[in-house]
């Protein structure tokens, strides 16, 4: 296909979503809830359907020799599939937030002023292998009042296909205007790289996925781009934590699912716990399979119990590993541990296990991340663990939108103005 070709079909769908955005803006709460039911109904009914598809990706995914967490990322079964359904119907539940009167005040000359939220417009989101972004991405902006623009990646892309169809379809049918939900399904990589120029006609860009795609966005889009971020994520146990809370909160961190950006990489241990917590923390984690990556003191109290570990380097305190693998690290104390986090963090998620009040505040003020936790897990760093329903993604800058975010964040906010002739001096 030529590149012509690949620049004239995306100006295309790019333009259709232009085109629905302005009356997609006018509906009422009733009218995109009611198309968001339809939507997720219309996954039911075609969920075989979408398992079919996304079959053919596993497959050719396994031949591709791909990760174990990127595969788990890249699956959908039918739990999975009622999972986005339930996630599009969870929106509904969600306050309308458009219209929204942020602000009001009578102004000094007479007028009546008031800030009201209002769509960002025309949202593009280039994501990887995780096909229910499609349907999460899709709903959240539909609920916002945005067209959506939709770029998955090329390991997903039969299962991202059938999604984006059926959604169309079944939001089209519930009279919603056509291209409200636009799939750029192009195979030629050039396609995401031409959705990244159309300036004025795409007034958002939102990459999803690991760290060379956001960059790469982010070093090419003309388009305003919304960061959501890899997942160095931390647990920090100190010397004054219960071990069995740290324990469960460790393997949960690390094990729920492996490839998720909210998962633990690194467990950050106090010098004065090590010999009390690590010899059973991380057999249980050899146990579950992962491999341990552990500095020189974690590696010598981790053979004295039998555990067998990797040595690590520093490579490993930077990596994300979407895979059954963990860095460990003895510390010094709060300070040091709160110096490595801060270094080799993302700004993602972070959490300290700890009975020590001081040592936790210390923790949760100094850290520099979207979410801190103490005494829980980084997993639920989630759109709707956070009551927000399903997320758009998780992001690490800071204007605009921090940590999971999906519905407020996909508003901007214009001033209306009431007069009754008044005119500036």
């Amino acid at each position: 296909m030529e590149r012509e070709t690949v620049r004239d079909q995306v100006r295309r769908i790019a333009e259709e979503a232009r085109a629905a955005s302005g009356a997609l803006a006018q509906t009422s709460a009733d009218e995109r809830n009611g198309a968001l039911a339809s939507m997720a109904a219309a996954l039911r009914s075609h969920a075989a359907a979408i398992v079919e598809a996304n079959g053919c990706d596993m497959d050719a995914a396994r031949k591709a020799g791909t990760k174990e967490g990127l595969l788990d990322r890249l699956m959908l079964d039918e739990d999975r599939v009622e999972a986005m359904a339930a996630a599009l119907e969870d929106l509904v539940a969600l306050p309308d937030p458009l219209g929204a009167v942020q602000q009001k005040r009578t102004l000094e000359s007479g007028i009546e002023l008031q800030r009201v939220s209002v769509p960002l417009g025309v949202v593009a989101v280039v994501y990887e292998a995780r096909p229910n972004v499609t349907a999460d991405a899709a709903g959240i902006c539909l609920k916002s009042g945005n067209a959506a623009v939709l770029r998955g990646g090329s390991m997903a892309a039969a299962s991202n296909e059938v999604i984006a169809r059926v959604l169309h379809e079944a939001a089209v049918e519930a009279g919603m205007p056509r291209g409200c939900i636009g799939a750029v399904t192009l195979a030629d990589r050039a396609a995401a790289d031409e959705l990244m120029q159309l300036h004025g006609v795409v007034d958002v860009l939102i990459p999803r996925g690991g760290a060379g795609l956001i960059r790469h966005c982010v070093e090419t889009s003309k388009v305003p781009v919304i960061e959501t971020g890899t997942g160095n994520c931390h647990v920090y146990v100190h010397e004054s934590a219960d071990y069995d809370k740290a324990r469960a909160i460790i393997v949960n961190a690390k094990c729920r699912r492996l490839g998720v950006c909210n998962a633990a990489e690194t467990l950050l241990v106090d010098e004065a716990a090590a010999e009390g917590f690590l010899p059973a923390a991380l057999a249980e984690l050899a146990a579950r399979g992962v491999t341990l990556h552990a500095d020189e003191r974690a590696a010598a109290v981790a053979a004295a119990g039998g555990t067998p570990t990797v040595p690590a380097g520093e490579a490993d305190w930077e990596t994300e590993y979407l895979a059954a693998d963990l860095a460990v690290r003895v510390v010094g104390g709060v300070d040091e541990a709160i110096g490595h986090v801060n270094r080799y963090g993302t700004k993602h998620s972070e959490a300290i296990v700890a009975e020590d009040e001081a040592a936790v505040e210390a923790f949760l003020a100094r850290v520099d991340a979207a979410a801190v936790y103490a005494n829980a897990s980084t997993a639920f760093t989630d759109g709707a663990e956070f009551g927000l329903g399903a997320e758009i993604g998780i992001s690490t800058q800071k204007l605009h939108a921090r940590g999971p975010f999906a519905l407020d964040a996909l508003t901007s906010y214009k001033y209306v103005l009431r007069g009754s002739g008044q005119v500036r001096a």
